[in-house]
């Protein structure tokens, strides 16, 4: 009989459609999970703390495949899924829709100026001009990853006529590579990061990247945090070197209170909220498990799938 060790935080959606025949051990907390792990073929480990997820795979010896609603598993051990040969799904796509969603609401507020409406209402005052004079349309925006939620970013973008170059290894008319890119950052009024959280893209815009940018350029950054060189964006902010930034990520999280990032009035900071703002993330996540299960049973191939000698 196959044992499957699930997480109990999707236990109302999974539970009434399991097929038949399952051994199926539900865990909630940390204590719990290193229990019942060992045996397990199938694995969903989620839980709120990302320590505790990496101890519960350490312990879980017998996993042969391992689902996550998360789309970035940098926290894991990369070892451990390489050296047992453990197949992972994680949540790519998942939550595409509402951060590419954000991406676009990030670049109005910055180009409206919105900030400064709110704190007016919260003022009880009545402006009589807009704190903010961009327009999306006409902009030219450098998209660095092109995955599931770059793919859905720049249709949005487009809608508002804003001029999208993408960055892909495959390159192609419109199209920059990865060594084509950090040449032409000065042509660009939004950089956007939805690149993977790997080695290669660890600090990727550094001090160089953010003096050749536009004096007005935003970065809006809905990866990771270790993305940007973060006391190198402090220090071109304070300068004014950039126009600002849209920060959903930043290193760490949570951002200590006393962190200059938010005092900047050009840098909005969405506490990684991107992926939250949405009701679906666990009915999709529960439907796609639910058809790689009926699949892994049948010896099918299941999909996305997370490749760790890679990063994503």
């Amino acid at each position: 009989m196959t044992i499957l060790a699930l997480s109990g935080l999707i236990r109302p959606l999974l539970e009434p459609q399991l097929p038949d025949g399952l051994d199926v051990r539900w865990f909630v907390t940390k204590e719990e999970a290193l229990e019942v792990v060992p045996e397990a073929e199938i694995g969903w480990f989620d839980m709120y703390e990302k320590d505790a997820m990496a101890d519960t795979l350490r312990a879980a010896t017998n996993l042969k495949w391992l689902n996550s609603i998360y789309a970035g598993l940098d926290f894991l051990p990369m070892d451990v899924l390489i050296d047992r040969g453990i197949t992972v799904t994680n949540g790519a796509g998942i939550n595409a829709i509402t951060i590419a969603e954000y991406v676009v609401m990030g670049m109005l507020n910055m180009a409206k100026g919105y900030r400064e409406v709110v704190r007016a209402q919260e003022r009880h005052e009545w402006l009589l001009d807009s704190p903010g004079k961009r327009e999306l349309a006409g902009s030219k925006a450098l998209l660095l990853g092109y995955g599931a939620i770059g793919k859905l970013i720049k249709p949005r973008l487009d809608a508002f006529d804003v001029d999208v170059t993408v960055v892909r290894r495959s390159g192609g008319e419109g199209i920059l590579t990865p060594d084509e890119w950090r040449a032409k950052l000065g042509e660009f009024d939004w950089i956007i990061l939805a690149v993977p959280a790997t080695a290669e893209t660890d600090g990727m815009i550094g001090a160089d990247e953010l003096a050749a940018m536009k004096s007005d350029a935003v970065i809006v950054n809905i990866a990771r945090g270790a993305v940007i060189d973060q006391p190198a964006l402090v220090s071109a902010i304070e300068a004014k070197k950039i126009g600002g930034a849209f920060l959903d990520v930043t290193t760490p999280e949570p951002l200590p209170q006393d962190h200059p990032l938010w005092a900047m009035d050009n840098v909005h900071i969405s506490m990684h909220l991107s992926g939250r703002a949405q009701d679906k993330m666990f009915i999709r996540s529960a439907e796609r498990f639910l058809g790689n299960l009926d699949k892994y049973l049948r010896g099918e191939p299941v999909a996305p799938v997370f490749d760790p000698q890679a990063g994503y």
